[in-house]
Parts: structure tokens; C-alpha cells; sequence
């Protein structure tokens, strides 16, 4: 999915850091961590365990990987930060951390920005993702290694959402990024920045009134025990992307690296796989849980965000934008 060149760049990234590594104990060590914040139930946590069980055979035992789910090594700002600084290998996180460090890439993020899985797919497989990749790793010395289809986020309350006037008011738990925020500012929710593993307890105790996630996430974390309606907004086809620290990178082979590099590739395709599968059927499994699951018209929602995606305030490049909406067509 993503081109060779990348292991270059990170390699010529990681020399400034190679010189202090070679002496440091931690350059020869063996075991990687990987890190995210989802369950170990979840697709995501088992893909990395396949990745993990992968490195271990194609390397001939030369590299180990150990996987820390449920935020065990903190949230995803903080294994961001950890990823920069060698101490996690490797981790999931979203364009919207991504574009913390290098802005264009965050335009994923954004609500809207996908017509449907298709659009997402071709975007993932573009020259345009090959350019924003190439200015992260420039930006950070990590390398984006894989994509994997997170699913496309619906908001759950107490309540229906089928116009975006019903969002008025609404505390809705979002991830703490800006490209979160959108779409509830845009139709007049107020949104509330939390961890992934509070936002069950958050809606149980009223800290907030809703919360957006996929619906393989809203069965994983178990929000359909605390909240009566999921409505299918659709409003952001969401990604997780595999992340490798270049500082780990710059201690690898040529030959490792690239067993690293497939086996979280086979990883992510097998969950986005997984994950299309799950959304297929778990409308009928939240039904049968008592949940009431409210089919939404989309372009009402649309027509309210989409001034804003074209504005001069988005923090992508003029131009961005177009060349997504581009891609497929």
C-alpha cells in the first residue's frame, strides 16, 4: 500500500539519532512494544498479535513484539508522544494525531471528506497519501507502514439524531482532536474531549450525553449498555493507522524491516476485512440487544458541514481538499 521509499526516508531520518542509539543499551533490544488504546477483544488488538506472531517467524526470533492494549501505556496522546521518543515501537492512532506533527494529513479525519468506503480505499492507495506520509515521516522520523478501515463512526444518545437540529445542545464525547470537533460544533452539539476508556462510565454518570464511534467500537466498549439509539449519521469513514517509531526503524535491517513492514500490512488488511464484515451484521445485534437503530439521512448534515470543509480555516493546504474529492471519480 504504501511505497518502499518510505524505509528509505526514515533510515536517512534516524541517522541524527542513530549515533547516540548505537551506544545506548536499548539500540540491541529485541522486544518491541506495540501500544494502542482499543480492548483486547477487538479486531484491532488481534490483528496486532498477528503482526506480532509474524515479526517473531520472519525474523527468525531476531525480533519479538509484545502488544499493550486498552491503554495500558496511556492514552493516544501520550503513545504519540511515546512513539517520538522510542519509548513504544510501535502504535494505532488516527490522521487527526498524525496531523499534530504534519497538518495535510489530518484532512481524513475530517467528517465528510469520503463519499464511502470506495473513496476511502482509493485515498489510501493514492500519490496524495504517498506525499502526506512522506511529510509526517519528514516531520517525525516515524513511518505510516498501514491503513486499516477503523469503520465509519454513528452517534449514539439517548435519543434519536436524525436531523442535525437534534444534535442542538448535546454533550457528545469526542476524541481529543480538532478534526473531532467539527461535526458537532458544525450542528451545535457540544463537544467533549475524553480518553476512549472513560467514555463508558462518562455516559453512564451523565459527564456526557452521547458519544460517536463505529459500531464495531460501540459493541467492543459496550455503549449499547448505556445508551438507547444508535443513529447511522455516518459521518466520518475513520482509519487507524499503524505507526513505527524511526527510532526503532533506524536500529533494524534492511531484511527486518521489511518482515516488520509486511506483517503489519497483512495485519491491517485482515482487520479492515474483519471490521466491514462486523458492520454488516451488527445493526441486527443491536436490535436484538434492545438498542433502536435509526436509518439517518445524510445530506441534511452534509449541507451543514460542508462550508466549513471549503473555508480558509481548515489547517490543510489550499488545494487539499479538491484533490481528495478527486481521487476515484
Amino acid at each position: 500500500m504504501f511505497k518502499t521509499f518510505m524505509r528509505t526516508s526514515t533510515l536517512a531520518g534516524g541517522c541524527a539519532v542513530a549515533a547516540f542509539m548505537l551506544a545506548s543499551p536499548a539500540f540491541a533490544q529485541q522486544a518491541l512494544r506495540f501500544a494502542h488504546v482499543y480492548e483486547d477483544s477487538t479486531v484491532y488488538h488481534e490483528a496486532a498479535e498477528r503482526a506480532a506472531e509474524a515479526i517473531a517467524e520472519g525474523t527468525e526470533g531476531r525480533y519479538t513484539m509484545q502488544v499493550f492494549p486498552s491503554s495500558s501505556l496511556g492514552n493516544e496522546e501520550a503513545l504519540n508522544e511515546g512513539l517520538v521518543l522510542g519509548s513504544v515501537d510501535v502504535i494505532y492512532t488516527g490522521p487527526a494525531f498524525m496531523a499534530q506533527s504534519s497538518a495535510n494529513i489530518g484532512i481524513a479525519d475530517y467528517p465528510f471528506v469520503f463519499r464511502d468506503f470506495d473513496h476511502w480505499q482509493a485515498f489510501w492507495e493514492s500519490d496524495l497519501l504517498d506525499e502526506m506520509s512522506q511529510a509526517y515521516t519528514d516531520a517525525t522520523g516515524n513511518v505510516l507502514v498501514a491503513s486499516t478501515y477503523y469503520g465509519t463512526r454513528q452517534v449514539t444518545a439517548n435519543k434519536p439524531i436524525l436531523h442535525p437540529s437534534d444534535m442542538q445542545g448535546l454533550k457528545i464525547r469526542v476524541p481529543n482532536a480538532p478534526a473531532y470537533t467539527l461535526f458537532p460544533t458544525a450542528t451545535g452539539a457540544n463537544p467533549t474531549p475524553m480518553a476512549l476508556a472513560e467514555v463508558y462510565l462518562g455516559l453512564q454518570q451523565g459527564v456526557v450525553d452521547a458519544q460517536e464511534n463505529p459500531l464495531p467500537t460501540i459493541r467492543s466498549a459496550q455503549f449499547h449498555e448505556v445508551q438507547s439509539d444508535i443513529s447511522l449519521t455516518s459521518h466520518t469513514t475513520a482509519t487507524l493507522t499503524t505507526i513505527v517509531s524511526g527510532i526503532t526503524l533506524s536500529g533494524m535491517s534492511e531484511e527486518d524491516q521489511e518482515v516488520v513492514f509486511t506483517a503489519l500490512r497483512d495485519a491491517a488488511e485482515w482487520a479492515t476485512q474483519e471490521v466491514l464484515s462486523q458492520e454488516d451484521e451488527l445493526v441486527a445485534f443491536f436490535e436484538g440487544a434492545g438498542v433502536t437503530v435509526h436509518e439517518v439521512d445524510r445530506q441534511p448534515f452534509i449541507d451543514v458541514v460542508q462550508p466549513y470543509l471549503v473555508s480558509a480555516d481548515m489547517p490543510w493546504e489550499a488545494g487539499i481538499y479538491e484533490r481528495l474529492q478527486e481521487i476515484g471519480q
